[in-house]
């Protein structure tokens, strides 16, 4: 019983070990981007936030118009 535990933990071990050895070889195939590209890359991602939050703050503005137009028309 005690050497199956043990034949567990060791395979575990060599999971592990596996894991972050495989982990490394996939980290060293990837093409990471420049400092230009990153700073462009970043500047497209902020422009586009800002833009859906815009959107999104001008249509909330128009159904609050609206419902509190309604509410004050019911009343």
């Amino acid at each position: 019983m005690a050497v199956a535990k043990e034949k567990e933990l060791e395979q575990q071990e060599n999971a592990v070990a596996r894991t972050i050895r495989e982990t490394r070889s996939e980290l060293r195939k990837v093409v990471w981007p420049n400092r230009e590209e990153t700073t462009r890359l970043t500047i497209v991602v902020i422009a586009i936030s800002v833009t859906i939050g815009l959107i999104l703050f001008i249509g909330d503005s128009i159904f609050l118009f609206l419902y509190t137009q309604l509410v004050s028309l019911l009343s």
